[in-house]
Parts: C-alpha cells; structure tokens; sequence
C-alpha cells in the first residue's frame, strides 16, 4: 500500500495549515476548495493518520498535524525558494512581493518609490497591505514590512529608506484665532487636542525634544482618531491640534489652510525601515526591491 505523499499533496497541506482556510488556500493553489478537500481526504485515509479537524465553519490542526507541518515546512521553504532562485537568473525578474507598512508609508512612497519600481518590473506583482499595528510578517505570508526600526524585531534584517520624518502639531487659523497656541510641550494639557489611538489601544503620547532631552505628553481631548490623514483633516475643521508626519501635511501648510505649532520642540526625525527574515535564499522579487531601495536612497 503506497503510503508516500506527493509534492504537490504537501504543498496543498501547507496551504490549508498556513490559512487554516479552505477558500483562501484554494485560491493561492489556483484550484477550487472541493479538489483540496479531496486531495486530503484522499492522503489521511492512504497514510492513515488524520491532519486536520474539520467543521462547516473552521480548519485546524491536528496534534498530528502539527507535527507534520513542523517537520516539512522547513523542507517545504528551503524547496520552494530554491526553486525561486532559478528566477535570478530569467532575463525579466517575475513573481509576487507582499509587503505590510502602515498607511502613512504608503502614502509617502506610492508615487515615488512603489509605482516606479511596478514600471521597472511589470513581471512583478505587487501587493501592498497597510495596517497600523505591527503584523507578523512571516506568519502573515508577506516578504518584507515597513516600520520605523524602533519597533522591528531584532531577528531581522532591516534597511533604512527615504529621507527622514518629523512629527509635527498642527492647527487652523480658525482654531489658532479662538484658542491660541502653545508656547511649550506642557501646556498642551490646556487645548483641545485631537488624540491618536493606537491599535493596541493605547494613546500615543506627543514627542518633542526640550533643550535636546526627549519630552513625551499625554494630551486631553474628547476626539480619539488612528489615522494622519483624517487627523489633519478634523485639525483644519477646527477640531483640536493633531500630532502628524509634517511630511504628510507639507501641501496644506504651504497653502495656510494648516499652521505648525511647537516647531522649536520638534523631537528627532526618524526614518522607515524596510524588513524581511534573514533566510539563507531571498526570493526574486523581494532582492530586485531591495536594489530598487538602495538605488532610491543614493539618490540626492
């Protein structure tokens, strides 16, 4: 009785144990999800052994399955990049780069950086998640993220990008008109401030720097928002002072409908990180972005 597993049943083990989701396996398989479920029906009944638990509503491992998976997955990557490395040597570089980066990233380096590294490589596909909150690249299935490098994990290799940020407050003349302004970080207690949540929950404390020693401020207000574009559009309705990448808010400043306030505290401005497992093989399309970063900061 043949009791081996196929390449491509192993694959399809991968698949479902990394999503834990039929659909979604089924659709990076390029096949529909009956033809998965057959495919494991058919290998626990020839081995004998059950993977995985099913209900109409959930998949997960079995204690046996779990041991599979540590076992082969290793085998599985070390396979699959192996694989991938031959594309090194294609002519025209192809595949699928997933990247995770906050929103704020995104949008700083869409035009500049992203959509012209597409253009360079149209064999390439890109996809790009934003979230906010630090995310598991490697068990969210992406090839690198985008953080600034205080919140990297060490076990990664990280490379510094693009020039560098500064927060910044800021405020409409109209709120400047009624309320006033701040003539230092701690009198921020007395202004209606727009705070930021985090998505651990948290508020984020404002950071400046007084007389060269960081200052961290717990501001007060009644409006709690999580995005620096919605941010600065309830700062120029007049909502409160918001805490923003300068950056991001450059256009609006120069056109008076924002004003910066507290530039003098301004704390140390700090730049994204670009990071990825450090693994023996870096598939195709993550090495063509990361000479694609390194030419884009050797630009003046």
């Amino acid at each position: 009785m043949k009791t081996r597993a196929t390449l491509q049943e192993l694959e399809i083990f991968t698949a479902i144990a990394r999503h834990l989701n039929f659909g979604k396996a089924a659709k990076e398989r390029n096949v529909t999800p009956s033809t998965l479920s057959h495919t494991m029906t058919n290998l626990e009944q020839r081995i004998g052994v059950r993977l995985l638990n099913r209900t109409t509503r959930s998949v997960s491992l079995t204690d046996a399955g779990k041991a599979f998976l540590l076992r082969i997955e290793p085998a599985m990557l070390d396979l699959s990049l192996a694989v991938d490395e031959l594309n090194h040597w294609r002519v025209d570089p192809r595949g699928t780069l997933r990247l995770n980066m906050p929103r704020s990233a995104e949008a700083l380096y869409l035009q500049s950086l992203l959509l012209p590294f597409r253009q360079q490589y149209p064999d390439i596909a890109l996809e790009v998640t934003t979230s906010d909150s630090l995310v598991n690249i490697v068990e969210g299935g992406f090839d690198a993220g985008v953080r600034f490098g205080e919140a990297i994990p060490q076990d990664m290799v990280a490379i510094p990008f693009g020039r560098k940020l500064r927060g910044a407050v800021i405020a409409s003349p109209a709120y400047i008109a009624l309320h006033g302004v701040p003539k230092h970080p701690q009198e921020l207690i007395n202004f209606p401030c727009i705070q930021r949540r985090f998505p651990s929950g948290m508020n984020y404390k404002w950071e400046f720097s007084d007389a060269g020693k960081p200052l961290a401020v717990a501001v007060v207000g009644s409006l709690t928002l999580d995005n620096d574009f919605v941010m600065a559009d309830a700062a120029s309705a007049g909502a409160g002072l918001a805490f923003v990448f300068k950056e991001l808010v450059q256009n609006r400043l120069d056109n008076g409908e924002l004003v910066e306030v507290l530039a003098d505290f301004a704390a140390p401005a700090e730049s994204f990180w670009l990071y990825y497992p450090g693994r023996k093989y870096t598939s195709t399309p993550l090495r063509c972005f990361i000479e694609w970063l390194q030419a884009f900061n050797r630009q003046p």
